[in-house]
This record gives C-alpha cells, structure tokens and sequence, in this order.
C-alpha cells in the first residue's frame, strides 16, 4: 500500500497485551466505533498461535470499519494474514527487508524513537510513517526515551511522510503535539484502560477535528 500514507491521520489505536481475545476485540471494535483511523495489533505476552488467532479477529473488525489493520513487529504474519500492514522496531529487521517480502505491499511504519537519522534510514527504505517516542512518561515502556515537541516539530518539516506520536499520551497532553506537526497519535493506555473506549476515541477525533478547523 505504498502511496496511500497521505491519507494517514488521527488516532492510532494500539493494543494493550490480553490473552482474552473476546475483551480484546470488543475493546478494539469501540476505538473503531468512536473513530480511530488505525490500529495496531500489538501483544508482547502472547505465542504464536494466540498472535494469529487474535490478529485475526482484529482484521475482520477493522475490514468491517473499513480501517486498515497495522502488524506490530512480525511482516511474515501480516502477509499471511492480508492484514494492511507492519510495524517495525529497533529489532524487527530494516525497512528494506520487509519492503522486499512478496506480498508485502502494504504500509510499513518504523519506531525512530528520538533518532533523526533513523527516520532519515527509513524514510530512505520506503517507510510509509515514521514513530517518534516516548512522547511523554509511559506505563508502557517506563525506561524509553523521550521525543520532545522540538524534535516532533522537527521531523514535521523534514519528512514529507506522516509523523506519529506514541507514549505517555493522553487527550489533555496531545495538543501540543499536533500543534507540532503530528499526523497519528498512537494510544494504548489512555484509550483502551478508559472506562469506555468508545466515548475515548472519540475525544481523540475532536481534537483532531477542532484543530483542524482552527485558523
């Protein structure tokens, strides 16, 4: 799906670590329904057979959304699967070689964490997006590194590909970053421990609405 990163903006759901797929797909099945644009299917804890079941499930949730389906770290099961794309890390293997997989032509974003020329590498290999992270302190990855708004600012005019945010991030800490130049706001915690997942990512949606109606 290369050339369809243009179109990649908003809330960038992403799946906390559940081995109950049903809690999870109902979770998964409210972002979609209060906006999301993405999702991500990420679990750190499952093996692989609970991967592919779950990831799955997720797809016919977002095929019925009409909202792509993104593979954290694994571009072999997002192409057996059909899913829309991949998600690569620092130890996922290079841009390029996903890039190269038949049958892989589908999105593939790249974790850059605070590094410029990481995302200039991936950029180069034809990354769709490019995550810069932690945005702020995060439950998730406690010991990350942090990306300032300077630095989101920075990749913003550097890169003519959609930028996204992921950690720490919450409605009332995300304006900052969109006025930064970020494209996709990726979210774990803050949407789907919310007491109504649906009503969360919906907020999600009107900053971006609201912001983009601001003079």
């Amino acid at each position: 799906m290369p050339g369809q990163h243009n179109k990649l903006r908003g809330l960038y759901a992403v799946t906390p670590d559940s081995a109950d797929t049903a809690e999870l797909v109902a979770r998964a099945r409210d972002a979609l329904d209060g906006g999301a644009s993405l999702l991500q299917y990420r679990n750190k804890t499952a093996d692989a057979a609970l991967r592919r079941n779950q990831a799955a499930a997720l797809l016919a949730c977002c095929r019925a959304a009409g909202v792509p389906l993104i593979i954290n770290d694994d571009a072999a099961l997002a192409r057996e699967l059909g899913a829309d794309g991949v998600h690569l890390g620092r130890e996922d293997g290079a841009v390029a070689a996903a890039r190269r997989l038949p049958g892989t032509d589908f999105l593939i974003g790249a974790s850059c964490y605070d590094e410029i020329a990481r995302a200039q590498a991936a950029a180069a290999q034809g990354a769709d997006y490019l995550a810069f992270g932690a945005a702020f302190p995060s439950s998730t990855k406690p010991g990350a590194v942090q990306a300032d708004a300077a630095l989101y600012a920075r990749a913003a005019r550097e890169f003519a590909l959609p930028i996204a945010a992921i950690g720490g991030i919450t409605v009332a800490k995300a304006p900052p970053l969109l006025a930064a130049g970020v494209d996709l706001l990726a979210v774990i915690s803050d949407l789907f421990d919310a007491p109504d997942v649906a009503a969360r990512a919906a907020a999600y949606a009107a900053l971006f609405a609201n912001f983009e109606e601001l003079p």
